[in-house]
């Protein structure tokens, strides 16, 4: 039996309703997938990725990461697991 509504003062609350309180308000614990794939969006996501500058995200994405990166207009999207992997393989000349 519920000793309480929404209008009972915190501290006329005993120890075991507050318990029962926190442990109904407890947030659940989502998994996150192992497998789900990562995106940075435009070059300021690939400058954060990277740490680089502007100019050099853009010959980034012009060489060595286009087989990472979709781009539709102005929209840039690139995977970045698939931008690191890139990157490891990658030698600048």
């Amino acid at each position: 039996m519920i000793g309480y509504t929404d209008t009972t003062p915190i501290a006329s609350l005993t120890v075991g309703e507050l318990k029962e309180i926190l442990a109904d308000a407890r947030p659940t614990v989502q998994k996150i997938d192992a497998t789900a794939k990562r995106y940075v969006y435009g070059l300021e996501g690939i400058e954060e990725l990277f740490g680089v500058s502007h100019v050099t995200a853009q010959r980034y994405k012009d060489t060595f990461l286009k087989k990472a990166v979709s781009q539709r207009g102005r929209k840039i999207v690139v995977d970045a697991d698939l931008a690191m992997e890139l990157f490891k393989n990658w030698r600048e000349k």
